[in-house]
Order: C-alpha cells, then structure tokens, then sequence
C-alpha cells in the first residue's frame, strides 16, 4: 500500500506493541496530544527498553505491523532485518524511521535530551490508547525536555504551546 494510501492508525500500533508485550514509553507529538495538546502529528513516536527480550518482542511486533524503513524514493518503505539480532546492531543510539500498514512509527531507543526508557519510565504516566491498551506515555516536561534538545523548526514551533499547556496542568493539578 503506499504511503499516501496508507490510513493513520495509531490505537492499532500502540495495540501491536502492547500484545506483543513491548516495554516503551510514548513519546513526541502523540504523546502530546494524549496530555491535551491541540497539535497534530501524522506518527506515532516510541522509545523502548534496550534489551534482548524486549528487541525480540519489538521484532515481532514490527513484523506484525509489516514494517519497513521510510524512504521517499518508495512509496511503501524498503523491507530490512526485522529481527532482534538487527535491532541489537543498531545500537541505543538509533533511530527507525518506519512505515507500518498502521502508518508512520518512528522507534527512537535514545531520544534527544533522555537517557532513553528507563530515563523517560521514571516520570511516565500510564493511559488508555484505545479498549485495553495501557501504555506508559512519556510526562509532558518530558516530551518538552526531548523536543527542547532535538531544536528542529518544528520543536521550535510546538514548544510555546506545549509548556503553557503544562503550565496550566501544573496551576490545574495545584488547585
């Protein structure tokens, strides 16, 4: 299918991982916008944990999703090693840019300005992305902390907003 075709389904990725018994934490704009915020975002960003079982479930979730890498070249994405053994020669520091039948996934084991899963789990708030898929969803200082590190224009551009919203959660929660 290709990309243009391919529909926006983020409860069926996050319902991939989470059957595949997938530890990560949500992150970027989707998890934004589970905290309140009005952006809108066309993929759903994770990091997950950085170890062998969890790379084999994350594999098989990605098989699942019949995810290949992005490319713009090809519509449909270019196929790769989806195997914990490649996930594992990647290293903490990669970034999977992936097209899913469920649409964009990006996979991203370190974010910027985070020590990766365990960094982000600490502060973590559990939520429901769809019927009986508990996620951990990174805090929103959180995604402002990673966004705030990455400083890409569109980073740039979300941050005002994402840090009143938390402002006003912060003022909301206090009250």
């Amino acid at each position: 299918m290709a990309a243009a075709e391919t529909p926006f389904d983020p409860a069926a990725m996050l319902a991939a991982l989470h059957d595949a018994d997938v530890r990560f934490v949500l992150i970027g704009g989707m998890a934004a916008v589970l905290h309140g915020d009005v952006g809108v975002t066309i993929d759903v960003d994770i990091s997950p944990a950085y170890d062998h079982d969890n790379l084999e479930r994350l594999a098989g979730a990605l098989t699942a999703l019949d995810a290949r890498v992005r490319a713009d070249a090809v519509a449909e994405g270019l196929p790769f090693d989806r195997s914990g053994g490649f996930l594992r020669n990647l290293g903490p520091d990669a970034i999977l840019n992936l097209a899913t039948r469920a649409g964009a996934l990006n996979v991203t084991f370190t974010p910027a300005g985070t020590g990766g899963y365990d960094d982000l789990k600490r502060d973590a708030v559990a939520m429901d992305a769809a019927e009986g898929v508990s996620i951990l969803v990174a805090s929103l200082a959180d995604v402002i902390r990673s966004k705030s590190a990455a400083d890409r224009e569109k980073d740039r551009r979300a941050l005002p907003r994402l840090q009143q919203l938390l402002e006003r959660t912060a003022g909301e929660r206090g009250a």
